[in-house]
């Protein structure tokens, strides 16, 4: 009897240890199965990889080097001297008029001279191909003999022209075009150019 109760025992215990190793190979497959459906997600990284040919960052506005014109003397007469202005403008109507802005407000230091009356304003600059128009206010034409209004002309067409120097300049003053400057009649025959100037309006 003893037996029988003893050989029950160990049949419930191998049916036990088999019934155990079934369900961790059943959970086993199942695991595997699982995983083979859905292969694991690679962590998300906080570095962003950047396109080839495509910049994340933003290109600051392209830095140009302009001239602006003053009058210098010479010992015997005035010539036309450039100053070179670093300018970040990417247009060549906003690098002409940040040249405008720093010739209107006259020289600086050292010894170059300007004509162009205190108080000038810019109140308009139109580029259009070869074309250049520059409107500026009416105390432009006020003071000065026929040297300095053929001084300031030269300023302003030089400065104007500083991008293109083959461009043809028009000078409005408050909107109207510019025949006559000064009291002495400086007449100007526009458009004028760098070529023409030199030519007609010697220094």
């Amino acid at each position: 009897m003893k037996n029988q109760q003893g050989s029950s025992r160990n049949s419930s215990g191998v049916v036990a240890a088999v019934s155990a190793a079934v369900v961790a190979v059943s959970g086993g497959v199942a695991w595997l199965t699982w995983q083979s459906n859905n292969p694991p997600t690679p962590p998300q990284s906080s570095q962003t990889l950047n396109q080839p040919g495509r910049s994340t960052t933003t290109q600051p506005g392209q830095e140009q080097t302009a001239n602006v014109y003053w009058l210098k003397d010479n010992g015997k007469s005035l010539e036309l001297a450039p100053q070179p202005v670093k300018i970040a403008a990417a247009q060549p109507n906003q690098v002409l008029e940040k040249a405008f802005e720093s010739l209107l407000a006259g020289p600086t230091e050292g010894s170059d001279s300007t004509t162009i009356p205190k108080g000038t304003k810019l109140l308009g600059l139109t580029v259009n191909n070869d074309e250049i128009r520059v409107n500026l206010s009416e105390e432009f034409t006020s003071g000065g003999g026929s040297s300095s209004m053929v001084g300031r002309v030269g300023q302003v067409v030089y400065t104007a022209t500083t991008v293109n120097p083959k461009a043809k300049v028009y000078i409005d003053v408050d909107g109207k075009k510019l025949d006559v400057l000064g009291g002495e009649g400086v007449v100007l025959d526009q458009p004028v150019t760098r070529e023409s100037f030199q030519k007609d309006y010697p220094l």
